[in-house]
Order: structure tokens, then sequence, then C-alpha cells
């Protein structure tokens, strides 16, 4: 049996094979680089060591600082995660020339699957159905264009070597082509160390499905199940679930019969998974490749058949039998997963850096509802996060019998999940969970450029969740009125007296209320006669409180900002004023304070290094003209003009790294 496992990884994915492997009992080894010295999976490790620089490519990519880390603790087993090296056959090959277990699928399997090229063409050799497409290399923007104008648009330009949706672009002309195969092709390189571009079809309406397959070294293969990852965003998957709303019981069977038929073909062992486009109007699958490694969203998976997937790749590679076949695989209930992104939905969902001044998930376990929520994470309140790596900052999951039902546990979990510091993604999961088109489950990979057209600006509330939010601000108001009331040394008849009538106000809603306590509880009465009562522990100071408003518990996130109370709930969040009728009155008179014009700057979107400018003073450019390249969080994002004019001056220097809006340069 394997006793010393090194994590070739950081974050939450080497916190997530720690606490498996110290549950059988096996030592661990976490690798850490400058920016990770404080980082929660060393101090969860029993040994750690320092692997080199921030930058992934001078430390956690780099594979002689792990074998020499693999040397110096001893460690006879090394688990790689997902991203970094997980998918490099060089690696699990210079372990294997230490004596060191790879816990991870074959040599051969690795080389095979993961280049996209040579796994699309084993896979059409098997059997199995693959999308239309150039399955050769390409040398140039100009090859690009031909073979893209014979496939026919829109394509998918992608990386051979790519993951995690680096390196893929969807083009639809031969611009798009020309400018998407360069830009894959230095995010391939930047991220894999390979620049090797290929271009399939695009297909139109798409549902991204995988298959989960699990093998040992006996020649067993079994797969596990679905999990239907369409919601995606800039090719990078957001929300996962398993099963899959989608699939029937026939067409299940026949892409799990398929992904089997490949993983025997190439030897598989480990687990691994093998992906599929499905098209949502003829119900028919494409292979799209073979993920040899360990999902990002492998939770939902684990949560519906109540199999350890981290453990099951530990006992495989110390040479185990797997312990059930095909027939003893059962799907349980449902289970979806959320990434929380260190990304701002506001600002185009661009990368956030900086400290967590708070981070409070929800209470793992189960629910008073027999739901179950499980947080997968690498940070913790008061760590920082980097721009050196990916965004992601932990996985909320939710299980619960139902579909429905586990949509409701997950909005609830992320209205209980508290995170400062950082521009994130809650706001935006929220919404979506709570969106008909999610909840009756007709997804495609294009969801959330189709129901966000223009970007996430917040959920408007209706006129119902609009007054259950003014009602929570009527009632933290008269707490904070009656706790400043109370406080001693007053004059006996000089007591400050509360008001009962008060106008709560926010973005286009104004509602007259009337307060009145009843026992310990408020009744919120409103002008048109309906009476909410409120109930609720809140004080001065506490950041969230779960409220009974009516028939319903409402898990709001609370902030006094001045004599404003800000409240997020579901993708909402107001800024409310509560107010006497005579200074609501008079408010409405104050003029309202214009924004500053910024239509001739170019700012930074967000903190990053600007890694080209392709203009100069006196630059004529045209709307839509790419001006510079900002990296962060190992993706590049391209700065362009919103309208035609002339550079009057540059501030930026190419190399820098830049805050958010800080200035680039400015038009004349």
């Amino acid at each position: 049996m394997i006793k010393k496992i090194l994590i070739a990884n950081r974050g939450e994915i080497a916190c997530r094979v720690i606490k498996t492997a110290k549950r059988l009992g096996i030592s661990t080894v976490a690798v850490y680089s400058d920016a990770d010295r404080n980082a929660l999976h060393m101090s969860m490790a029993d040994e750690a060591v320092h692997i080199g620089p921030s930058p992934s490519s001078q430390s956690y990519i780099v594979i002689d600082r792990i074998v020499e880390a693999v040397r110096k603790t001893g460690a006879d087993a090394v688990h790689p995660g997902y991203g970094f090296l997980s998918e490099n056959a060089h690696f699990a090959a210079a372990l294997e020339r230490e004596g060191v277990t790879f816990i991870g699928p074959p040599v051969g399997a690795i080389e095979a699957m993961g280049d996209k090229i040579t796994s699309k063409q084993l896979a059409a050799r098997a059997g199995v159905s693959t999308v239309p497409g150039h399955m050769g290399l390409i040398e140039n923007a100009d090859e690009a264009v031909r073979i893209a104008d014979e496939i026919g648009y829109p394509v998918m330009i992608k990386a051979s070597a790519g993951g995690g949706g680096k390196g893929m672009r969807i083009a639809r002309n031969a611009e798009e082509t020309r400018e998407g195969f360069q830009a894959s092709r230095n995010e391939a390189k930047s991220s894999f160390g390979d620049d090797r571009i290929f271009i399939e079809k695009f297909i139109t309406e798409p549902r991204h499905i995988e298959i989960q397959v699990l093998g040992d070294k006996h020649g067993n293969v079994v797969y596990l199940g679905e999990r239907e990852c369409s919601i995606q965003r800039r090719n990078q998957k957001v929300i996962e679930e398993a099963p899959s709303p989608f699939l029937d019981e026939t067409t299940r069977k026949a892409m799990g019969e398929q992904a089997v038929a490949l993983a025997k073909a190439v030897g598989y062992n480990s687990a691994g998974t093998v992906e599929f486009i499905v098209d949502g109007k003829q119900n028919k699958f494409y292979f799209l490749e073979m993920n040899t490694r360990l999902q990002v969203e492998h939770p939902v998976t684990e949560l519906v058949t109540g199999l350890d997937l981290v453990e099951e790749m530990i006992k495989v590679a110390a040479g185990e039998r797997l312990s059930f076949g095909q027939g003893d695989v059962k799907l349980n209930g449902w289970a979806i997963e959320s990434r929380l992104y260190a990304e701002d939905p506001y600002r185009n969902f661009l990368p956030s850096i900086g400290r967590l001044t708070r981070y409070r998930p929800p209470a793992e376990g189960r629910t008073s509802d027999g739901a179950i929520l499980r947080n997968d994470t690498g940070v913790y309140e008061g760590g920082e996060i980097s721009m050196y790596y990916d965004p992601m900052v932990a996985k909320l999951c939710a299980w619960a019998p139902s579909r429905e039902e586990a949509i409701d546990a997950m909005s609830d979990g992320l209205d209980d999940f508290e995170v400062e510091g950082i521009g994130h993604n809650l706001p935006f999961l929220s919404a979506v969970m709570n969106q008909e088109r999610f909840r009756s489950g007709q997804l495609t990979t294009g969801y959330i450029a189709e129901e966000f057209p223009d970007g996430f600006h917040g959920v408007e509330p209706h006129q119902a969740s609009a007054r259950k939010l003014a009602a929570v601000a009527a009632t933290i108001n008269r707490i904070v009125q009656a706790r400043a009331a109370d406080i001693s040394g007053t004059i006996g008849n000089h007591r400050r007296r509360i008001g009962q009538d008060w106008v709560v106000s926010f973005g286009q809603w104004r509602f007259e209320v009337c307060m009145l306590p009843m026992e310990g509880d408020t009744d919120v009465s409103f002008a048109d006669g309906e009476v909410l009562r409120v109930a609720s522990d809140w004080l001065p100071g506490k950041t969230h409180c779960a409220f009974s408003v009516g028939s319903d518990i409402l898990g709001v996130k609370v902030d006094l900002v001045g004599s404003a109370i800000r409240l997020r709930w579901r993708g909402t969040e107001i800024v409310a004023r509560v107010r006497s009728p005579r200074v609501a009155e008079l408010a409405r008179l104050m003029p309202i304070k214009l924004a500053a014009d910024t239509s001739k700057l170019l700012l930074c979107p967000m903190p990053g290094v600007l890694t080209s400018l392709s203009v100069e003073v006196g630059s004529v450019v045209e709307a839509g003209q790419t001006l510079a390249v900002v990296e962060a969080m190992k993706m590049e994002n391209a700065l362009k003009a919103e309208r035609k004019g002339v550079v009057k001056r540059i501030e930026a220097k190419v190399g820098h790294s830049l805050a958010v809006d800080e200035l680039i340069l400015e038009f004349e």
C-alpha cells in the first residue's frame, strides 16, 4: 500500500487529495511556490517543500523541481490533481524512472488521449462518434482561415494540449479565425508550453455532457454516469450537475459504453473523463476529448454514486482491483456544483485579486431539509487570491433527492456564502439558480451568452421580492434606531421617540410602511394594506442573517453603509434608504450626482500584466480595433476601441503590472 503521497498541485485540489489521504492513514507532502507560502494546502499536509517562484512556469510545471521534492521527502507516490502536470506524459515517465507511483493512468494512455488530435483519431477507430474537423496541425493564420472556410462557419479553434477552456476560441468568419488562431496559440504556449492548434466544426445549440470512467490495472473499466457541464463562460465550466436533465437511459448507456470502449482501447486505468458534445436538437453525441485526470467537477459524481474518486485512484495505483462492477453502479438523487470564481461579474467577469477580508462558507453536511452541502476549497479568511493562478476560489456542491430540491439547496447555500475583499461571481451563480430556463433544464453551452447578452448587472427584484427586501430594510432600521434610543445618559423627558411611519427607497422602488412591534417580531404594513411579519436575531455588526418574512426564510447579507442599508440576496443587491416621511420628501428634491466622463480614457479593467500595446501616440484607431492585451490568471484579455479616435498619450508600458482602472492611454 502507498505510504506517502506528494501532491503536485496547489489550492483546492491539493486540499481535496490531502483529506482523503489522511482518512486512509497516508502521509502527505505539499509543494508550494513563493506566492503560496501561506496557502491552506501547506498547513494541511504533513510536510511542505518550496519549489520556486510564483509563476507556474517556474514552479508547479517544472518537472525537475517536483521530482527533486519527491526525492527529498521520500514520497512513494504522486497525485497530480488537475491542471499543471496532471496530463503530462513526460512527468508520469519521469516518476516511473524514479520508481515512484503515479496516481493516474499509464504513460501510453496520457500520450494517446492527452493530445486532442491523436485522441480523435483513436476514438474514430474505436467506433466513437467524432465531430467533423481538421485533425492535422495548423502552422499559421492563413492556413487556419483556409481550413475554417472548408469546414464551414462557425468553427472552434483549439489548443491540442488544452484544457480548462484555455486556448479555445469560436470563430464565425475569416477575421475572427485569424485573430482567434493567434490568441489561442499564445494562450496555449503560456498555459501548457505547447502551441499546437487544430480546428473543428462548432455544433450549434450544443450541450456539454461528460462520462466519468474508472478502470483498474486488471482490465476492468466502468462508467459512473454522466455530468452536465453546459453552463460555461469563455469555454470554462461554471455550473455542473449529475445526472444530466437531458439524457434518457438509452442515450446514457450508449455514451457510457462508448466511453468504456475508448478507455479499454488505450489500456486506461485510474479515473478519467470522456467528454461529449451533444446536439440538443438531434439528440446525437460526438466525442470531444478525454481528460486523463480527475476533473474539477468530480464531487457531483461522488455525491450521486457514494464513491470517493480520489480513494479509488489511490487503490488502483496501488494495484488493487475495482471492488464493484458496472451493475453495482447506481445513481442516487441529484447533485449540483457551483464554481466560485475570483471574477467580477459586474465588470464582464474580469479577474479579481486581493485579500479575502471575509470568507465564510455555509456549514457543510446535511441540512434541515435533508439536502447535503459540500464545499471544496483551498482558501481561508485573511488569505490572498494571487494573479498567478486559476481564479477558482471554491466549489459549493448541493445534493438532494430531486433536481428541484438540489437547486433550492444550492440557492440557500449561495445566500449563506459570505465573501468580501475581492470581486466574485456569487451573485451571478444565485441569479442562474433562480432562472426559469435553468430550472427547466433547457441548457446549452451558449446559455450565459444567450441569457446575459449585455453582461451581468445584477438581478432586478420583482415587486414581491422588492417588498420582502423593503420589509427587511425597515426592520433593520428599526433595530438600529432602537439601539440608538437606548443609549444611557439621556435626560428622561428628552428621550428619543421612534416613529412608526417610514419610507423605504431603492432603485425604482419606493414603499411607505408602518412598523408595528408584535411580541418580539415586527409587522411591516404597506400602504396598500399588505402586512409582512418579520422575525430575526439580527444585530448591528452581523453581516449575515436569516430573516423570516411572511412565510419565507431569506438568508440575507447585510452591511450598514453610512445611513444606508446594503442587502444582497438571490443575486439582487440593493442599497436601501429608510427615511421618515418628511426627510424622504426632501430627499426626492436632491440633484443626482453624475459620474465622471472616462470616454476618452482606456483604463485597465482588471489587475494584470500589460503584455502588448498595438498603438502609439498619434495612431488613428477604428471601433473594434485591439489596442492592448492584459494577461491575468493565465488568460489573455484583448482591450478594444469602442469608437474611432486618435491616441493622444500613452501612460502604461509593456511588461508592467497594472491595477484596476489604472490609465493605459488617452484619446484626443
